[in-house]
This record gives structure tokens, C-alpha cells and sequence, in this order.
């Protein structure tokens, strides 16, 4: 999660002398927190997630002078939990130690939107299913560093996670496509969680929310795997795609490698654009929306 330092409205210039201090979607990461608590059987994982919130707000006022201004700057925010037992062994902790850490964050890509390349990785496994993939849990991403870091060494940005063929993630983001249906329609699609190998991302949630409401668009959670990837990008059905997550809100992709093929996609569209205007929009405050949510201590 992260804290943003409100920008100037749109204009009717509302917003022009809001110097506020905004969380977005508090709520949702704090739901996140209590579940991956509970997957691991930590004890306290039904704490009291507004009496945290307000935690939160107190120690972003303390911070505030750390929180840079501008569209992409940011106070970049991580709750942790960690078992704080005075004895080794496979057991349920006795006590836990719950901190935040904050720090300044710029934008993801300095120059605006830079669209990513992906190579597909079918030999390593991101997360099983069954496992806890669909959890904010540490030990999901030590395992991903060594394909990540073969993929650069390829000229690869991030790897695509396939699994048994369906894709799941790229890198440390959830990922779309858009897919060209004729008539002027096109459907968003995001790989669904109901298999628990996918992490529950907020910035995720919060385009689904919103794309259901677009009338030029059908937003689908469905599994999709890369051959129907493949067949839509030859076929010139592959509009756009996009990864989404809390450290780049938005990065477009084009192009992913499989099966030691570079499939082409086209850079950055209308919809990829639309989310990154969308999302900013109401994490700044530019837009009044309930998910952004001034900090108040």
C-alpha cells in the first residue's frame, strides 16, 4: 500500500488547495493481511483492522515530510508480521511482531509508460495450487529470483508464470489482456483466483470494479492459457496487455516470448491508458472516490 500527497483537481479545480495526505483502499489490504495471517496460522489474525488503519494514519503523520510530491511519487508502505518465538521448531508462534515499514517511492518508469517484454517460464513453478500463492506471504517470491534474473540476462523485463499451461502472473504483478470481440467491444481478462495460485492484488480488484462499469467493455475473469494467447495475437485479436500492481499501477506489455517464439503486442492502448488515468485519478485525489481515503489522525 502506499500514501499519496493530493494533487490539483481537474478543471473545476476542486481539489486545488488540498494539501491532503491519502491511503488507498486501506480497507482491502488490510483484508489481505488478516487472510495470509490466518493460511499461516497466525494467531491474531483477526486484529481489529480499523484500530491498525489508524496506526497506520499516526505513523504516515510522523512520516509526512518523507512523502514526495508529484504524479507517481509516493510513501510506499509495508506491514509485517513475524513470528517472534524464543525457541526453533515447526510450531504455531507464541508471538508475533507486526511493523510497518515506509519509504519514499518515484515512479515505477521514469519517462511514463514503458512497455515491458515477458518470457514465458514453464520449468520453474511461481506457486502450487493448494499452496499459498493466493497470499501476501515472503517465502512466495525467494523462489521466482533466479528465473527473473535468467529472463534479464535474455533481454526480458519479467516472467510470465504459466501453470500447466494457464498463465497465472507476470513477475510481481497480475496480468490482462484485452481481446478485440468486433463491433467496436473488447473484453478484459484477468486469469480468475478461484484456483488459490494468484495473488489477490488491490490494484487488480480495483480494475475489475471499474471496468465493469464500461459500457465498451466485457470484463472476464477466466482462466486463459498461451496458445489462446498465441492464436489471438497472430490473429490480430490481442489489442493490448497490461501488468497491474501497488509499485507500477500499470505496465504495459509488448511482447511475450513462448515457446522460443516473440509473440508482438501492440504498446500501449486506450484501455491501459484509461486504468493508469482512472486509478491516479482517485489515488491523488483528483477524482473523489471512496477508495481514496485522507488520512485523518
Amino acid at each position: 500500500m502506499k500514501a499519496y500527497k493530493s494533487l490539483s483537481g481537474g478543471d473545476d479545480g476542486e481539489n486545488d488547495n488540498d494539501d491532503s495526505i491519502r491511503l488507498f483502499r486501506p480497507d482491502c489490504n488490510m483484508e489481505r493481511l488478516s487472510s495470509s495471517m490466518e493460511r499461516l496460522s497466525l494467531p491474531g489474525h483477526d486484529f481489529d483492522k480499523d484500530e491498525l488503519i489508524k496506526c497506520i494514519m499516526k505513523l504516515i503523520d510522523i512520516d509526512r515530510d518523507w512523502i514526495p510530491e508529484g504524479e507517481g511519487y509516493s510513501l510506499y508502505l509495508r506491514p509485517n508480521v513475524i513470528a517472534m518465538s524464543k525457541n526453533l521448531g515447526l510450531a504455531n508462534p507464541e508471538s508475533l511482531l507486526l511493523y510497518v515499514v515506509t519509504s519514499p517511492v518515484g515512479p515505477y518508469y521514469k519517462s511514463g509508460f514503458k512497455p515491458v517484454r515477458l518470457l514465458c517460464e514453464t520449468e520453474h513453478v511461481r506457486a502450487a495450487i493448494g499452496g499459498t500463492g493466493g497470499f501476501k506471504v515472503g517465502g512466495n517470491y525467494a523462489p521466482t529470483m533466479l528465473p527473473a534474473k535468467e529472463a534479464a540476462m535474455k533481454g526480458y523485463n519479467q516472467v510470465l508464470w504459466l501453470l500447466d499451461g494457464h498463465i497465472t502472473e507476470v513477475g510481481a504483478m497480475n496480468i490482462f489482456f484485452v481481446f478485440d470481440l468486433g463491433d467496436g467491444k473488447r473484453e478484459i481478462v484477468t486469469p480468475p483466483l478461484t484456483r488459490g495460485d494468484i495473488l489477490p492484488g488491490v490494484t487488480r480488484r480495483s480494475i475489475i470494479e471499474l471496468a465493469q462499469g464500461w459500457d465498451d467493455c466485457v470484463m472476464s475473469e477466466r482462466n486463459v492459457t498461451m496458445d489462446e494467447v498465441e492464436a489471438a495475437v497472430k490473429e490480430g485479436r490481442i489489442m493490448e496487455a497490461f501488468g497491474a500492481g501497488t509499485a507500477a499501477v500499470v505496465a504495459p506489455i509488448e511482447c511475450i516470448n513462448y515457446k522460443g517464439e516473440d509473440l508482438e503486442i501492440p504498446a500501449t492502448g486506450s484501455i491501459t491508458q484509461k486504468v493508469w488515468d482512472s486509478l491516479i485519478g482517485i489515488q491523488y485525489g483528483k477524482t473523489e472516490h471512496p477508495w481514496s481515503v485522507k488520512v485523518d489522525v
